[in-house]
């Protein structure tokens, strides 16, 4: 479906805007980082908390200065693409600005992938150097690139990180500072600063080509609206190589002079707790699941977490007793709602910190400022009114440029006139806050009825022996599709099977709604950025029917 004009003068439907007192920042991404150094110098700027290294901000600019002239000695030229494929480390942190001072575009690698999807990442966008880590977890990232780079004709340049040339690069060209200088003070902020690939759930991911101009007001207004100040201290435990880590953790810190605190190379729930009690973090990132997590070993590791008043839960709808649990255990009582995706920068509208629960609940929030809000008959285009279902769709500074070098998906989603379609059904109400109810494709058409996932995961959610729930579709010879639940059980917990969940759910969901089929798991399939991934948990429901297994 093609993106429609939508019209934003019709009384009563379902169109908001954000707030535009403040006018957008021209900065660029690297401008940010230097203007923080110079009002907080001595203030820390960064910490890896599980190495145990820090930067001031004067000694971090100086590391992204260095590490430009590095990467200029090293071939990096103004508009090429430099790949980072490495989990969450200071140097990743150092690439992204420093190649942001070169006007390179960053090419954001998933550190989970395989040797077809590196290969298709760099042949994509025609990365010229990557910056690699030797690793992750058990896998060599030395090994899938020796079975793609043959494939790779624009790829001239690897620097490994811990490597003598990663030492050559971080230690600098000091004879190359002029120039690189230069380049800085030249780059307009609607230059494209950097690519991030979509999951690619379907079909072959895609290159949403980002800006300065974009990700450095999203940045700024989504800390703004978690009235950070300097004093603030952010732990990041979600994927840098994501906007939720590069956008709204690092540069939204650095931008408010703030503090980054890096609480692992991937998500851990325990380094995570240990993060926050030790460097007395006040803010804290993640999806559900991952305060799920910590929220469940939270009592037995003793940890002192009261130093926390915000945060951000973003990636999928919020639970009722999470988020509850989140304000009570963990302090949060200030944390906000963010909705958005990589294509949007990636945040289109944020809950206020004095929201009640029920809005931080079972909304998304209200536009940020300068972006525009429409909800759509997905079909005919038309804005639907207030209180009805719709797609959502944004429009503003923060829209990608496109997809890379990939104008037919480009114009798939996004109008000429500059609306954004996401794919995620909403309903927005009478103050102009908006409410998810699934995706497009997430929804389950049961015997012709529309069925929202969202509705049956908050009712099983209230179960005492469930920690998280997700429901699918599953296609049925008769209705068309019928509603799969996978259950997460508490420890020690009975195990629940079709026919309890059904007894359940007979007292708070009509009939149409209540779960055919059930089943139990440890855990979801899930994405590295920890969202999950529920055409995966289709895919292995669909198998098992055919099979008989379920």
């Amino acid at each position: 479906m093609s993106a429609r004009t939508v019209p934003v003068d019709d009384h009563g439907l379902s169109y908001a805007a954000g707030p535009r007192a403040a006018e957008l920042d021209e900065s660029t991404v690297y401008a940010t980082l230097a203007r923080s150094a110079e009002r907080e110098a001595d203030r820390l700027a960064l910490v890896e908390h599980h190495t145990g290294r820090t930067w001031t901000y004067t000694e971090l600019l100086a590391a992204v200065d260095a590490c430009a002239t590095g990467l200029y000695a090293a071939g990096v030229r103004p508009g090429e693409r430099v790949g980072i494929w490495s989990a969450n480390c200071a140097e990743w942190v150092l690439v992204q600005f420093a190649s942001a001072k070169l006007g390179a575009i960053l090419v954001t690698i998933n550190p989970a992938y395989r040797a077809p999807e590196l290969g298709y990442a760099l042949r994509k966008v025609q990365v010229s150097t990557l910056v690699s880590a030797t690793g992750f977890r058990d896998v060599s990232y030395r090994e899938l690139l020796d079975h793609v780079r043959a494939d790779c004709p624009d790829l001239r340049t690897v620097i490994e990180l811990s490597s003598a040339d990663w030492e050559r690069v971080a230690g600098g060209a000091p004879e190359h500072t002029d120039i690189v200088e230069d380049i800085a003070a030249s780059l307009d902020p609607d230059d494209p600063i950097n690519i991030q690939f979509t999951s690619g759930t379907t079909g072959s991911p895609k290159g949403a080509t980002l800006s300065h101009r974009g990700i450095v007001n999203n940045a700024r207004f989504f800390g703004d609206g978690l009235a950070y100040t300097p004093e603030d201290r952010v732990c990041v435990p979600v994927p840098l190589y994501h906007c939720f880590g590069m956008v709204m953790g690092t540069l939204s810190t650095f931008y408010h002079g703030a503090t980054a605190i890096l609480a692992g190379p991937w998500f851990d729930p325990l380094q995570t707790l240990q993060a926050v009690a030790q460097h007395r973090c006040t803010s804290l990132y993640g999806v559900p699941t991952m305060f799920i997590a910590e929220l469940e070993i939270l009592a037995s590791t003793g940890l002192d977490v009261s130093s926390l008043r915000t945060g951000i839960m973003g990636g999928s709808p919020c639970p009722v007793d999470a988020m509850l649990r989140v304000i009570s255990e963990l302090g949060m009582e200030e944390v906000t709602i963010c909705f958005g995706m990589t294509e949007n920068s990636p945040v289109a509208t944020q809950t206020k910190l004095d929201d009640d629960i029920r809005r931080k609940t079972e909304t998304v929030g209200v536009a940020m400022p300068h972006l525009e809000i429409a909800v759509r008959d997905a079909v005919t285009g038309d804005i639907v009114p207030r209180g009805s279902v719709g797609e959502a769709c944004f429009r503003g500074y923060s829209v990608m440029i496109g997809y890379w070098e990939d104008p037919e998906r480009t114009a798939e989603v996004l109008g000429d006139d500059g609306w954004l379609s996401t794919g995620d059904l909403a309903v927005m109400d009478e103050d102009g806050y908006l409410t998810v109810v699934g995706r497009l494709k997430d929804m389950i058409i049961r015997g012709g009825e529309n069925i929202y996932p969202r509705e049956i995961e908050e009712c099983l959610m209230g179960h005492p022996d469930v920690v998280d729930v997700q429901v699918v579709g599953v296609p049925d010879d008769r209705m068309g599709e019928e509603v799969a639940a996978w259950l997460v059980m508490r420890p020690g917990s009975p195990e629940l099977n079709a026919e309890s969940v059904r007894e359940y759910c007979e007292d708070r969901l009509s009939r149409q709604k209540i779960p055919r089929y059930v089943q139990v798991v440890d855990q979801f399939p899930m994405t590295v950025t920890g969202k999950v991934r529920k055409n995966v948990m289709r895919e292995i429901m669909t198998k098992g029917l055919n099979s008989g297994g379920v």
